[in-house]
């Protein structure tokens, strides 16, 4: 029976998802030589072992339980939002940021949590639970509001934290999945100009003066190099001087000496640039869009609103991530913290990720 059940998975897609794994694990271990410190590098081999088994067992979980189960999702979703409420009371401050809980495990070097990941999932979970019900209602411009106010709670919560890159993530999403469900174009502009006037006052009155900074930098990096456009211009220098083949495993200086900012992380593209050169980034461009590929592919053999909408809220969540994080490392995007999906360091992103990847694969079995 399982065997049987093996033979529908998308293998393609477990496939490219492994490599594009594979590829960052390989990136991490070699920005790991230099300092001799292996920890993140034995870590994701953990979170990647952990996430293929999460894959695997909700790949054989009926995502139907989801569509017919809105108390459930409510409650999950209101757990999600006490997490993110939790982080200001309980998690320490790194770097200005309140976004990650710490667990000291007894024997162990202490881990991190993102309650921020699972808000994902659980967010494109709600939302195409509600618009599946409502697909035909789509005209009426209080089912936007409602939907809002779901995408607003986490979104408020996680500015104040503060991280920008994260809000903008859950915005994308919800849009994603309006304009999937049928939004009209009138109501989608004026979402458009809210979204202006909203980023304008937050310029004014909310945001933080690094914040600000990194968005001046994007604009003119060499008015202050040695500052806000430090990382943007030393991950254009890494991913120039890659070359062809690039410099080799370990081999590369802006990586290996610390002149580039979180190589591990919202840098990674910029490290596996350098080292690995234009066959590296041209390979690891070719399995996202494999990637990105095959899930529009499981969306349009769906076989309900529902699982439709989950796919295509999946879909916006990687191309968002995947988009933003290599227009940062190239220099077209401003720095707002967005590492690339499977390839950067991070376990929570990893593994739930890769249980994304196993509630697609039981919608491409049951269409």
């Amino acid at each position: 029976m399982v065997i049987y059940y093996l033979k529908k998975f998308d293998w393609i897609l477990i496939i490219s998802a492994i490599l594009l794994t594979l590829i960052g694990i390989i990136s991490i271990y070699s920005s790991s030589l230099e300092k001799d410190n292996f920890f993140n590098f034995q870590k994701q081999i953990i979170f990647f072992v952990i996430g293929i088994f999460a894959m695997f067992v909700f790949s054989f979980f009926d995502y139907r339980f989801l569509r017919n189960n809105s108390y459930f999702i409510l409650i999950v979703y209101f757990f999600c939002v006490l997490g993110l409420v939790g982080l200001f009371f309980l998690a320490p401050e790194t770097r200005g940021v309140k976004g990650w809980y710490k667990i000291n495990l007894p024997g162990l070097v202490s881990l991190s949590i993102d309650p921020i990941e699972p808000v994902k999932l659980v967010l494109i979970i709600l939302l195409a639970k509600y618009f599946s019900m409502r697909h035909i209602e789509m005209y009426r411009i209080r089912h936007i509001l409602i939907s809002s106010i779901y995408v607003f709670m986490p979104c408020f919560l996680i500015f104040l934290q503060p991280d920008l890159g994260s809000v903008l993530i859950l915005i994308i999403i919800w849009l994603t999945i309006l304009v999937a469900s049928g939004i009209k174009l009138q109501h989608f502009l004026i979402l458009c100009l809210c979204g202006i006037l909203i980023f304008g006052l937050s310029w004014s009155f909310l945001m933080e003066d690094y914040q600000k900074d990194r968005l001046l930098s994007f604009i003119t990096p060499l008015e202050d190099p040695l500052g806000s456009g430090w990382s943007q211009t030393q991950s254009k220098i890494a991913i120039g001087s890659g070359g062809i083949f690039g410099k080799g495993l370990g081999q590369g200086p802006q990586t290996q000496y610390g002149f580039l900012s979180e190589p591990q992380t919202d840098f990674i593209f910029a490290a596996i640039g350098e080292e690995f050169g234009l066959v590296g980034i041209s390979s690891l461009l070719i399995l996202f869009l494999i990637l990105m590929w095959r899930i529009l592919k499981i969306s349009l053999l769906c076989s309900n609103n529902f699982s439709r909408l989950f796919t295509v809220g999946i879909a916006g969540l990687f191309a968002s991530q995947i988009f933003i994080s290599i227009g940062m490392n190239l220099g077209f995007l401003p720095i707002i913290g967005i590492s690339i999906p499977f390839t950067s360091y991070g376990g929570s992103s990893l593994i739930l990720n890769f249980l994304a990847l196993g509630i697609l694969q039981n919608i491409y079995k049951t269409s």
